[in-house]
């Protein structure tokens, strides 16, 4: 054994730096160019000063812009569950009462209606006759 105990943890400490680091120059750089209140030139300056100074650059990016990275995350990441949710509400439900499902979905939306109060006892009846003369 020609590599001691020290050694190897002293070597899985600089790749595990390593590896931090790269990862902190991604989200950084992913970040640049992900901000819509950035124009072209200052998107153009971060990334020059990140690429080719990437110690200093990473530092005063996170210095002057990062307290707003988890903001833009945050709202990115609403914007993506909103679109997600709008998305399953389309596929799961059938267009309106006359289009999609059959008489049993319409007649079951029918009665939610009712129960939630949005429909009277006769508008109810007057919907059911309908859907069920068609």
């Amino acid at each position: 054994m020609d590599y001691p105990l020290l050694n190897a943890f002293w070597t899985i400490m600089w790749i595990f730096l390593w590896v931090l680091w790269f990862m902190l120059l991604f989200r950084i750089i992913g970040d640049i160019v992900r901000d819509d209140d950035l124009n072209g030139w200052a998107k153009a300056g971060w990334a020059v000063l990140v690429v080719l100074l990437p110690f200093l650059g990473c530092f005063v990016y996170l210095l002057a812009r990062g307290k707003g990275m988890g903001t833009r995350e945050l709202r990115r990441a609403q914007a993506n569950e909103k679109e997600f949710q709008e998305y399953i509400r389309a596929a799961a439900t059938p267009s309106g009462l006359s289009g999609g499902g059959g008489h049993a979905d319409q007649l079951s939306k029918l009665a939610e209606l009712k129960s939630h109060g949005h429909l009277t006892d006769e508008e109810y009846q007057r919907a059911k006759e309908k859907v069920l003369a068609s």
